[in-house]
């Protein structure tokens, strides 16, 4: 029997179910045994992700090509951390806040490291953490949230299908056809706290 392959996009993105604690968001809060979450269970959640070489982000092939096939004409940079982003501790508390989007949510790290939570199909968090040379791709109309880790700091590129869209719709917004939309894709067995609000 030979050794399982390991999946290269783990070198730069790992993922776990959260624990209860609600205390400082930018620590791991790892369950107790740890519970990991692979990275194909996220694809069967829409989220999808690859492992790229960072530090030749301008001429990387394999870049140019995902973005050609998934139409992500625009681009732009974005550091988060307390020098680059003014009001940085409340801008952190409100990227924190649950929220979905009715376009995907494309963040490549270029430096630095960061939390994505996303709700599996039961409506519990996952916690995504994402570091230097992890793309990451949330679909239109799935609940998230991002935060820094401990380290407070995170360069990353954003792509975007045309021009920048920045509306966050905090939760409850499952009237949306985004959310509908991602439901009837993804959530296999709805749950009545799904639909009650789009009922």
């Amino acid at each position: 029997m030979g050794e399982a392959v390991k999946d290269q996009r783990e070198d730069a993105i790992i993922a776990w179910y959260l624990d209860d604690n609600e205390e400082d968001q930018k620590l791991p809060h790892h369950k107790d045994p740890k519970e990991f979450v692979s990275l194909d269970k996220l694809e069967e959640l829409g989220v999808l992700s690859w492992r790229l070489d960072a530090d030749n982000y301008e001429t990387d092939e394999e870049l140019k090509k995902i973005r050609e096939s998934r139409g992500y004409s625009y681009m732009d940079f974005c550091e988060v951390c307390p020098e680059k982003l003014p009001n940085y501790e409340a801008k952190v508390k409100m990227f924190f806040e649950e929220h979905l989007h009715i376009d995907e949510e494309i963040r490549y790290c270029l430096a630095g490291s960061g939390y994505f939570d996303v709700r599996d199909l039961n409506d519990v968090w996952i916690r995504v953490w994402v570091k230097k040379g992890g793309l990451i791709v949330f679909p239109a109309g799935i609940y998230h949230r991002f935060t820094v880790d401990s380290d407070n700091y995170m360069k990353a590129m954003r792509l975007f299908v045309g021009g920048p869209v920045w509306t966050a719709y905090n939760r409850p917004h499952d009237h949306l056809p985004a959310r509908k939309a991602y439901v009837d894709k993804f959530v296999k067995v709805i749950g009545d706290s799904i639909i009650d609000a789009s009922a």
